[in-house]
């Protein structure tokens, strides 16, 4: 039995408790979250053994929401939608929400093109921030984590990923978007971190997700107080 095999959510140094992520949240001042995009946003993922079946918008939403019965939460996340049909589908609905929060989670379907058009996920991408940003809501987004070490089979789309990353932190410098950098995060090497698919997250990365989401979440919250 390996070290690995005995760590659980409990002990695992890269996850935060409900407990802690709340704490870390205190005083932030989102009222209603909003998730859109693909099945990253629909929060699919294996079970993994000693990890709550959570997935990371939820974990978010029960921390922001915690104590707030008036918390409003909407996710409009669909396996396999590539980001124009995300802006196409997904946005005229979240403006409906009027959200003070938003994740654009897409760029991943996309990828599965030999030649990607990755100028169109950035243009989607700019359109939704600007739509979003425009009534007022503030945006979070995450890069995508490099599991290309631990699952070679998935090698091809290394230097696809890597060009898609380059193209949300672009969009999230313009729109001064809250950027969670998961490319070299230390959760890429576990080896039980993808579900079957070798797609998605397992529940431990979700976890771990969402810890580095809160994280930055909150130190925004304290420099917002402190300006």
């Amino acid at each position: 039995m390996t070290t690995h095999d005995l760590r659980s959510e409990l002990d695992d140094p890269l996850t935060l408790s409900h407990d802690e992520c709340v704490q870390l949240l205190r005083g932030a001042p989102w009222q209603r979250l909003a998730v859109m995009g693909d099945s990253f946003a629909a929060g699919l993922g294996d079970p993994s053994q000693g990890y709550a079946q959570v997935p990371w918008p939820q974990r978010i939403s029960a921390a922001l929401g915690s104590g707030n019965p008036d918390f409003g939460y909407l996710n409009t996340g669909v396996m396999g939608k590539r980001t124009g049909a995300v802006r196409a589908e997904q946005l005229d609905q979240v403006l409906a929400f009027r959200p003070d929060l938003v994740n654009v989670a897409a760029g991943g379907n996309d990828l599965f093109d030999a030649e990607p058009d990755l100028d169109g996920v950035e243009a989607d991408l700019d359109a939704m921030y600007t739509a979003l940003r425009g009534q007022g809501a503030d945006i979070f987004t995450f890069t995508v984590t490099n599991v290309f070490e631990s699952v070679p089979e998935l090698s091809l789309f290394r230097d696809r990923t890597a060009a898609l990353n380059d193209r949300i932190r672009a969009v999230a410098r313009r729109h001064d978007a809250v950027l969670i950098e998961m490319w070299s995060h230390p959760v890429r090497l576990r080896p039980n971190l993808m579900s079957a698919d070798g797609i998605h997250f397992a529940m431990e990365g979700h976890a771990a997700l969402a810890a580095e989401i809160v994280k930055a979440l909150g130190a925004h919250v304290a420099r917002s107080a402190d300006s």
